[in-house]
């Protein structure tokens, strides 16, 4: 835990009790602050009681006598409209942040050279953040990696626990367009930005305004990372200017910084992260859980994050067998094993179009994909350039009957129903594919709310149906679990 003590002896209100506003709760009780913790629901305040946290009706607050209000990132800020305590806390002239802002002005206090990289894009934020923490571990370092992802970030070891100087943990911090814009002191070691593409308009109002929220991480970090693919991005990248001179990753502009080329990129020296004398060149061509351009992408930024704090930096071997080694990320392209020649991926995360979009791009073809769920507005019509890679594809879910309109006679369609219908039916499709290569993948470009309470019981609903399979060679998760792991 980080106890935060610069809130040492003020007035904290926390609304949103659940992961990461326990958290905070604990980080600022240890900190000497005193805690008003509340929460709308009455499940959640039962929780923080369970757990020792007594809680406060924050509608009865004297908001006058409060500090600030840290709020979970989950709560509404600005749109469709500010939650009740929001308009509370502005009208008492309160700031409102949240526990990224308690970090950064804790490290700022008490660890001002401790190493952070902040990651944040619409699409790949969680995959280049576990990889990043995965590359500084398997390079023998001290990896703290959470926010967004896992852990949350007061939950991190506190940064004196390695010393006050210079601590060896290196922090590694999903940070969601929530987290961005409640952290006014965000000041990241190094900022990855991944892409930007138009996701919680409604809770930005605008994208222009989602876009700016997310360009404050590069903009405020010593040191920038940015994915040049795609528009707004690019742009980001060429305001950030000469003083900055932001490390650009790519798979199809050869100006980049990093460019991904057959599956290998390389480092030249001079560049900004590494002032080593020779090239560093990386390859992912045999890499099964980093398929597809889009994680060439997310590998390069990850590898750009490594060297920018010191870490690979004089041989190429140190990082590679980072990148080797990463088991991937549950529900995310996650590789669950193979049926003869066919590989299985759960990308389950993938619950809107642009997230299938980089799964079905991944393969050059053999496709049996599994999709469906409840669907999001615009359906998969924008996946029509995949269409030729697609063997056949298993519906399931409300959106069946809709996407099977969409995909009119472009390839087979199955209306499996339910998804372990489409396991069944997949796997026997899959093994009568001509394709050198067959697929099947789980990547529904549709929420789960439909069948399943949230896409990580659906995708591992989809690996314990997997798992029944006869035949199939466990890898990943399903690996870990013939070996005795704890999955």
């Amino acid at each position: 835990m980080i106890p935060v003590t610069t809130a040492s002896g003020r007035r904290m209100a926390v609304f949103g009790l659940g992961r990461s506003g326990l958290a905070t709760c604990a980080a600022l009780s240890a900190g000497g602050a005193e805690v008003l913790a509340w929460d709308d629901g009455a499940a959640a305040r039962e929780t923080a009681v369970a757990s020792g946290q007594s809680v406060t009706d924050l509608r009865d607050a004297d908001w006058a006598s409060i500090d600030a209000l840290v709020l979970a990132p989950g709560v509404p800020l600005t749109h469709p409209e500010p939650h009740w305590t929001v308009t509370a806390a502005l009208a008492a002239d309160v700031e409102v942040i949240g526990d990224t802002e308690l970090f950064f002005r804790e490290r700022a206090a008490r660890a001002p050279d401790a190493p952070v990289i902040a990651i944040t894009g619409t699409n790949g934020k969680s995959t280049t953040t576990a990889l990043t923490g995965h590359l500084i571990n398997a390079a023998g370092g001290q990896a703290q990696v959470g926010g967004n992802i896992g852990t949350a970030v007061l939950s991190l070891a506190d940064f004196d626990a390695a010393g006050p100087a210079r601590p060896s943990a290196v922090y590694v911090l999903e940070l969601s367009s929530y987290q961005i814009d409640l952290t006014p002191t965000l000041n990241p070691t190094v900022g990855v930005l991944l892409n930007i593409s138009p996701d919680h308009i409604e809770r930005h109002g605008t994208f222009d305004r989602y876009a700016a929220i997310k360009q404050r991480l590069p903009n405020e970090a010593d040191r920038a990372v940015v994915g040049i693919d795609d528009r707004a991005s690019r742009a980001i990248a060429a305001s950030l200017g000469a003083e900055q001179r932001p490390v650009t990753v790519s798979v199809n502009d050869p100006s980049a910084t990093l460019l991904l080329e057959d599956r290998t990129f390389s480092v030249g020296a001079g560049v900004d992260v590494y002032d080593g004398p020779q090239k560093l060149t990386y390859s992912l061509e045999d890499n099964l859980t980093l398929p597809g351009a889009h994680n060439g992408q997310n590998a390069m930024a990850a590898v750009a994050a490594a060297l920018s704090v010191g870490v690979g930096a004089g041989d190429a071997a140190i990082l590679q067998t980072g990148l080797d080694t990463f088991p991937g990320l549950a529900h995310r392209m996650e590789l669950i094993g193979k049926l003869g020649d066919v590989l299985v991926f759960n990308d389950s995360k993938a619950t809107n179009a642009d997230s299938a979009d980089k799964a079905l791009g991944s393969f050059e073809g053999g496709i049996h994909w599994i999709a469906g769920g409840l669907a999001k507005d615009g359906g998969i019509t924008a996946l029509a350039q995949h269409f030729h890679r697609i063997e056949r594809v298993y519906l399931i879910g409300e959106a069946a009957d809709r996407f099977a309109a969409e995909i009119d006679d472009a390839f087979p369609v199955t209306l499996s129903g339910t998804l372990d219908q489409a396991v069944a039916d997949a796997a026997s499709g899959a093994a009568q594919s001509g394709a050198t290569q067959p697929v099947i993948l789980l990547s529904p470009a549709c929420a789960s709310f439909d069948q399943f309470p949230n896409f990580e019981r659906r995708g591992d609903a989809f690996v314990s149906a997997i798992a029944t399979l006869p035949g199939l060679t466990p890898l990943g998760r399903l690996l870990d679990k013939d070996d005795g792991g704890h999955g």
